[in-house]
């Protein structure tokens, strides 16, 4: 990826820098015309004057977080998912909307780093879409380590949406929240009492599946105090740059 994160581009980031290597694999199709560039933070891509560095948390996750962001969201002041993927050692964030089908595949599919067979599961609510079949989970789930959490980073219309245009996405076993807290999230409006920011349901969905809330708790203080520096821009100076 060019060093303006204001560029659109369509490509798999680097686990490591969150930049698009040389010779990337294009994942959609669906590229609008790129905005006018602006000077960006190398390492967050979010424009300077909203860097998310000071609020980054690594933390060592046991099961794999892949997050396939619609390209609307990229350019979001409020958005979370850069945030949580910078934060997780292991996860990968990809941008697009209509997915070329082998690529997808590949990416959901994908074995783990030691050569071992990965379960993806879509974090989704399984009565979401009730047009849409959901495939039954596995009896036996396997262990954290061997499963890779897909999450959707849009609007509830648009996460409708890139399910809807993507079969691979549809054939996912399916997870959902149990009984999830109040959300944190108070700079932007849900459009359902349940939804919460991707960053939030992300981290809910791994203490959930890891069942050790204690590993999130540094992230989930690099999230509060996002929002907190969101919530006083808003206050001071209107919304803030997208």
């Amino acid at each position: 990826m060019a060093s303006h994160c204001c560029d659109e581009t369509w490509f798999v980031l680097c686990a490591r820098c969150r930049r698009q290597p040389a010779g990337g694999t294009v994942l959609s199709t669906d590229a609008p015309s790129a905005p006018a560039r602006r000077a960006c933070c190398s390492r967050c891509q979010r424009p300077a004057v909203a860097c998310l560095c000071a609020f980054i948390a690594p933390v060592d996750n046991l099961v794999e977080v892949l997050v396939l962001q619609h390209p609307l969201e990229q350019q979001q002041a409020k958005g979370t998912a850069r945030l949580l993927t910078l934060s997780l050692r292991h996860s990968q964030l990809v941008v697009g909307e209509r997915f070329e089908p082998a690529a997808l595949q590949a990416l959901l599919h994908r074995p783990s780093p030691k050569g071992a067979a990965v379960l993806p599961l879509l974090l989704y609510p399984s009565d979401a879409v009730p047009a849409m079949p959901v495939p039954t989970p596995p009896a036996v789930a396997p262990s954290p380590a061997g499963l890779r959490l897909v999450v959707l980073d849009g609007t509830w219309r648009k996460s409708r949406k890139m399910l809807a245009l993507n079969p691979a996405l549809q054939a996912l076993s399916r997870l959902s929240l149990n009984t999830p807290p109040p959300s944190r999230y108070a700079v932007r409006r849900a459009e359902q009492a349940q939804q919460r920011s991707t960053l939030e349901a992300t981290v809910l969905a791994l203490q959930q599946l890891e069942g050790d809330a204690t590993r999130y708790a540094p992230l989930w203080s690099g999230f509060d105090a996002m929002v907190a520096r969101l919530a006083l821009h808003a206050r001071q100076h209107g919304p803030p740059v997208g």
